[in-house]
């Protein structure tokens, strides 16, 4: 079996990359989107097609299918090089991490008749790292916001995270990218910086430089910081790969052969049984099937798992041998008083709906003495490294700031990042990232949070600090809830909570009345 070369990124050199496609529109702007080839459907088995000839190795594969202007240098696009010169062993690294996902990428590219240096777009958005998860909410090699992902088809649920799938995410990047290149004639630089801020957005500073007389090619254009340094990002390493002894920048050598085979499972299947029968490590068996969140596949599909292209044949052998009862492990469970299907899933790691269906249950009424079979791990938690809890207790160990200690927060009904900040005299950007999310992911009741709490600070003497009264404010011309919310520190979510019959129209009017509960002593 090929190893898995996936080195971890310092957290600084990260953080360069993960700013891409935070502000990735929801919809391309022209609804009408069709593509100037057709895709390899990702159920196909792609693996089986003959490689490319006359490549050993996909890197010059792809060199070899270049089409961007890259004779050309400005400040901008000398900064981002002389970046990639400077930290040599970060390019080997990103381009090791490649090795699983880039032949495949490859073949797709050339299916769309895209441009080669397409393939190096991972590397500017997530340096390769499936897991990658950005402020902005951006997931996968690709970065894909959870909107974005949902009009080009990406499930996204409890059990799994098609942004994270190589296959269906990289087929759904590569329609967006092609019909943004279909709305800018062809300009794919246009059609780049529109994958990272929006098409509406390039279009507004083209109408701009047209007002003023001035050129329209994006070299010209008044566009966001992060988009001008997003599209000499990737020019920069597509002239390092094709002028290697010009700047003599590694990009480690890839097999011009598929990396994986796809197997039908048939059905919902532990991966600790997966890797067994494919005699593979499980955490490379997370890494080839990354959109998978938790001990198995999801219930309901996909129904496809990825392993080495050498495991194949015998994950199959096995696959066959498997007795239905064998897939997943069972509990018995004999529910008790207080109980509901809620308390149960979590504390067997499942859902609700999963064990309604495994119960053949209608409803989510359940009775004392009632036996309920709980589809359960077959190993313990700890063994799945890079199932998503296991990956957000790491998140939230490595980032423990100095001289804090640690309280672990159940979320409350109408609980936000801002009001749990607030308790703790922290940011709400902090717990965010502290917990391996973004400020705008939503909060469920239950939900365990870590807060890393200053030595010195705690409610106690917060509470020294505050006293809270209850004010009535009189709505005055112009004011909206935020403003409101502003002027006195509190949250829209806090006055809405206050005043639920009073915040339900859209709109305020003057001399409308609303409770608010002031700290008076700020």
């Amino acid at each position: 079996m090929r190893p898995l070369s996936l080195p971890a990124l310092p957290v600084l050199l990260a953080s360069f990359f993960l700013s891409a496609c935070v502000s990735q529109p929801v919809i391309p702007e022209d609804t009408s989107y069709q593509t100037t080839a057709t895709a390899i459907p990702i159920a196909e088995h792609w693996q089986e097609q003959p490689a490319t000839a006359d490549f050993d190795d996909v890197w010059p594969r792809l060199l070899d299918n270049f089409g961007l202007q890259l004779e050309l240098d400005n400040p901008r696009l000398k900064e981002q090089r002389d970046w990639f010169v400077k930290h040599p062993t970060y390019m080997e690294r990103v381009t090791q991490r490649a090795e699983p996902y880039i032949y495949y990428i490859a073949e797709q590219i050339e299916a769309r008749q895209m441009p080669g240096e397409v393939a190096l777009l991972p590397i500017v958005e997530s340096a390769f790292d499936p897991f990658a998860y950005s402020h902005g909410r951006a997931s996968g090699v690709w970065q894909f916001i959870p909107s974005t992902g949902k009009y080009f088809g990406l499930q996204q649920d409890w059990w799994y995270d098609g942004r994270r799938d190589i296959r269906a995410a990289t087929n759904a990047a590569l329609d967006y990218l092609s019909n943004l290149a279909n709305q800018f004639d062809g300009d794919w630089q246009l059609a780049l910086a529109s994958y990272n801020s929006g098409a509406g957005t390039v279009r507004r500073a083209i109408r701009r430089n047209q007002q003023a007389g001035k050129p329209t090619d994006f070299w010209s254009l008044d566009l966001p910081q992060e988009t001008q340094a997003y599209v000499p990002k990737l020019l920069a390493l597509a002239q390092l790969l094709k002028y290697p002894e010009k700047y003599n920048i590694p990009f480690s050598p890839v097999s011009n052969t598929p990396f994986f085979s796809v197997v039908d499972t048939g059905g919902q299947i532990d991966l600790a049984q997966v890797a067994e029968m494919s005699d593979t490590d499980l955490e490379a068996i997370y890494r080839l099937n990354p959109g998978f969140n938790r001990w198995a596949t999801r219930p309901d599909g996909p129904h496809q798992v990825l392993v080495p292209v050498d495991k194949r044949q015998e994950l199959q052998l096995a696959l066959a041998d498997l007795p239905p009862s064998k897939r997943l492990q069972w509990h018995r469970y004999t529910v008790k008083s207080g109980d509901n299907l809620q308390l149960i899933s979590r504390t067997y790691r499942t859902t609700p709906d999963v064990i309604k269906e495994a119960n053949n249950l209608h409803n989510s009424t359940i009775r004392v003495g009632q036996i309920l079979l709980i589809p359960a791990a077959l190993k313990n938690q700890e063994a799945y490294s890079q199932s998503l809890s296991q990956r957000l207790d790491r998140t939230r160990a490595q980032r423990q700031p100095g001289n804090t200690s640690k309280v672990s927060y159940s979320v409350h009904p109408g609980d936000t990042f801002w009001e749990i900040g607030r308790k703790y005299g922290v940011t709400a950007r902090d717990i965010a990232h502290w917990n391996g999310m973004a400020p705008g992911d939503p909060l469920s009741v239950g939900q365990k949070l870590t807060v890393w709490v200053p030595q010195g600070k705690n409610t106690a003497a917060r509470s020294a600090r505050e006293e809270i009264r209850k004010v009535t404010y009189s709505v005055r011309s112009g004011d909206s809830l935020a403003s409101i919310a502003g002027r006195f520190r509190v949250s829209i979510a806090d006055i809405r909570k206050w005043n639920p019959n009073d915040t339900r129209n859209k709109y305020l009017y003057p001399g409308q009345k609303l409770l608010l509960h002031v700290n008076v002593v700020r």
